[in-house]
C-alpha cells in the first residue's frame, strides 16, 4: 500500500495526488470527474468517472446426460450464491423430464425466473435488487419463521397432529429461500466495498452473518425432523406414551427458547444473560439423558423407540446450534466500533 502525504491548496482545501499508474489504467486526464464515497471504516472509495451501476453477471453451465440432479442443482446455487443473475444451462444432448423439474424446482427455490426454455437450453433470471435488501431485517423473519416451525412441531407432536406436522414440514422451504438470499446478499458485500457500505455490512459482520443464517438454516431443519417423525407415526398408527410425548415436548419447548433468546440478543446487540444460555446446555444434556431412560421403560414398539432418538437427537442439536448463536453475539457485543 502506497503512502501519499496530504497537502494543503489555498487556505481550506486539502489534496492527494492520485498513483500515476491508477490514473493511466483508469484512462483519466486532467480535467475528468471521479466519484469519491466513504465506505464505513472511514476509508475513501475513488470510482474512474461518474460511478456506475454493476453489471449484472451471467454464466453457462453444460449439463451432461447422465449428471446426477444433486449436480445440478449445487451448480445452480453456487452460481447463484456467487452472485450471478443470468445463469443459462445448455445440456449436451438434450434435458430429460427429470432434469427440467430439478431444474424447475431449484429456480423457485432461489427466486429465479425462467426467461426461455427448450429441450437443450434453459435461461433463468433474478430480478432482486441486493442493494435494497436489509441482513438484519431478512435474518429477523427466518429467525420469526424458524422459531415458529419449533414450536409447532412440538405442539404437532404433544397434540399427535399430523396436519399441524406437515405444515411445518412445507415450511422448510421457505426457511431454506431465506438462507440461499441472504447468503447470497453477503457474499456480494464481502467482495463489493460499495454494496456493503449500501448494506450497512463490514467484513465482521458478514462472517458473523453468515455463521447464524447456517445454524438458523440447520434449526429449521431440525424442526422438520420432529415433523417428519409425528407423520411417520401416525401414518403406522404408532405412538409415543403420554408421559414421554409431555417430557419430550417440555424439554424441546426449553430449547426453543434458547434459541429465540440468543436471536433477539445478536440483533439488539444485548449481551446480558448470553453466558446462561450457553452454560443452558448441560441441563438440556441432563434431561436428554432422562429421556432416553424413560424411553427404554415406557416404550416397546421399534417405531417408537427410533421416533425418540430422534427426537432428542433433533433438540439436542437446537440447542447446540443456539449456544453456536449466543457466542456470536457476545463476541458482536465487544467488536470495535
Amino acid at each position: 500500500m502506497e503512502q501519499r502525504r496530504i497537502i494543503s491548496l489555498g487556505r481550506s482545501s486539502l489534496v492527494i495526488s492520485l498513483p500515476k499508474y491508477w490514473v493511466q489504467l483508469a484512462g483519466l486526464k486532467p480535467g475528468d470527474v471521479v466519484s469519491v464515497a466513504i465506505s464505513r471504516d472511514r476509508s475513501l472509495m475513488i470510482y474512474p468517472g461518474l460511478k456506475k451501476e454493476s453489471e449484472e453477471k451471467s454464466i453457462t453451465l453444460y449439463v451432461e446426460p447422465d449428471e446426477k440432479h444433486s449436480f445440478i442443482s449445487r451448480k445452480i446455487i453456487a452460481c447463484y450464491l456467487n452472485g450471478y443473475s443470468n445463469i443459462k444451462l445448455v445440456s449436451r444432448n438434450f434435458f430429460t423430464i427429470s432434469q427440467q423439474k430439478i431444474i424447475q424446482r431449484t429456480a423457485q427455490a432461489l427466486y429465479m425466473r425462467i426467461m426461455e426454455a427448450d429441450a437443450k437450453e434453459v435461461s433463468m433470471v433474478t430480478f432482486l435488487d441486493e442493494s435494497k435488501g436489509s441482513v438484519q431485517m431478512g435474518i429477523s423473519r427466518m429467525h420469526k419463521v424458524s422459531s415458529s416451525m419449533c414450536r409447532d412441531a412440538f405442539t404437532s407432536l404433544r397434540d399427535q397432529n399430523s396436519d399441524l406436522a406437515r405444515s411445518v414440514y412445507s415450511l422448510d422451504d421457505e426457511v431454506d429461500r431465506f438462507s440461499f438470499f441472504l447468503l447470497r446478499l453477503i457474499r456480494k458485500a464481502a467482495i463489493d466495498p460499495a454494496l456493503a457500505n449500501e448494506l450497512g455490512l463490514d467484513a465482521i459482520d458478514c462472517l458473523d452473518y453468515q455463521t447464524l443464517i447456517h445454524r438458523i438454516e440447520q434449526i429449521a431443519d431440525q424442526a422438520a425432523n420432529v415433523a417428519k417423525h409425528v407423520i411417520m407415526l401416525k401414518g403406522r398408527r404408532k405412538s409415543i406414551s403420554d408421559v414421554l410425548r409431555e417430557k419430550i415436548c417440555n424439554v424441546g419447548y426449553d430449547a426453543v427458547s434458547l434459541f429465540d433468546r440468543a436471536v433477539n440478543a445478536l440483533l439488539s446487540n444485548e449481551a446480558k444473560d448470553l453466558n446462561d444460555i450457553i452454560e443452558s446446555n448441560t441441563v438440556i444434556e441432563k434431561l436428554n439423558e432422562e429421556i432416553a431412560i424413560l424411553t427404554f421403560s415406557e416404550e416397546k414398539s421399534a417405531e417408537a423407540i427410533c421416533s425418540c432418538c430422534a427426537l432428542r437427537d433433533s433438540i439436542l442439536r437446537i440447542a447446540e446450534y443456539s449456544a453456536d448463536i449466543a457466542e456470536i453475539a457476545i463476541n458482536r457485543s465487544y467488536k470495535p466500533q
